[in-house]
């Protein structure tokens, strides 16, 4: 017994001295392999993330080039183009500088000057504009459809030739505004996205929306909706569902030329995003007049419906 017992331990010992030896011969080969793996890792991602900066250096090169080009030409394209014409610029919901900025540069060569900046409410308080317009003909607004229909349209029509329901209601339905909403040859129109209200809210807003469009449509006014490229995700569409010439990337050298082309008379849908058909207008054939009177984005006239502005 005494022999089988001391035997026994040390054939114990021998298999623990035996796994211990394995774990270290593992453990050291074990960790040789990692190392290696970790090494070409590190030297495979080092290779791509260089590989990535030089890219980006390249196309870095090549937006440099290309704004240079833009920003050479711009003026040259664009000069004297609209004449002594007044643009207005309004947004539904936030309007960021960066928007207002871009749309002073480029009208900047063009003989154009933006005289009116507006914001409009988003959601509108339409009790806070029903007490405004006490004692007219949309004191009703908050509670009928027809009648905050009736109210964007005049709206519409009087940001481009001022009018006494405009200014009774502009605080009320402006977040911000600045300069004088009269006598406009151009009204450019920028939307942000929606808030996240409640649906029936939100088709309140849009119901307001779509009816000053409508109403500045009645005018002899330019119209045309814009965005930047940054603008995501893109609202254009809403605008261009309206029938307005739209300018999805008024913060590249090719969106400023759009515009300027779309506010004397070219249509169509400009841009580099989804929905827009082609970069540019034609830039080599004349369009539009030399004058304030021009067809409004859907061919519509001031005349009668800007005497009906008035309740």
């Amino acid at each position: 017994m005494g022999y089988s017992a001391r035997y026994h331990a040390a054939s114990l010992a021998a298999v623990f001295l035996a796994l211990a030896i394995g774990i270290l011969i593992g453990s050291q080969w074990g960790s040789d392999v990692l190392n290696k793996t970790r090494k070409d890792l590190e030297s495979s991602l080092t290779s791509d993330l260089n590989d990535a900066r030089a890219n980006i250096d390249d196309l870095n090169r090549q937006l440099d080039q290309s704004n240079q080009f833009g920003g050479t030409v711009f003026p040259l394209l664009t000069e004297g183009r609209l004449g002594n014409r007044k643009v207005g610029l309004v947004g539904f919901g936030d309007l960021p500088s960066s928007v207002t900025d871009a749309v002073e540069k480029a009208l900047e060569p063009t003989g154009a000057e933006l005289v009116a900046v507006g914001a409009v409410r988003q959601p509108p308080s339409t009790e806070d504009l029903a007490t405004a317009l006490q004692g007219t003909r949309f004191r009703k607004v908050a509670n009928n459809e027809e009648k905050l229909s009736a109210y964007g349209r005049t709206i519409g029509r009087q940001l481009v030739t001022g009018g006494r329901i405009l200014n009774m209601t502009r605080s009320e339905l402006m977040s911000q505004s600045s300069g004088q909403f009269a006598g406009l040859n151009g009204l450019i129109f920028y939307r942000a996205e929606p808030g996240d209200v409640e649906p029936s809210v939100q088709e309140t807003a849009d119901q307001l929306d779509l009816s000053i469009i409508q109403g500045a449509d009645s005018t002899r006014a330019r119209l045309v909706g814009i965005e930047t490229v940054a603008t995501d995700p893109s609202t254009i569409s809403f605008l261009r569902d309206r029938n307005l010439t739209t300018v999805d990337n008024l913060d590249q050298p090719a969106g400023k030329v759009s515009l300027v082309y779309a506010l004397n008379g070219a249509d169509g849908a400009f841009g580099v995003k989804g929905e827009a058909t082609r970069l540019l207008p034609e830039l080599l054939k004349p369009v539009g007049g030399s004058g304030s009177g021009q067809q409004g984005s859907g061919g519509g006239q001031a005349g009668d419906e800007q005497g009906r502005a008035e309740p």
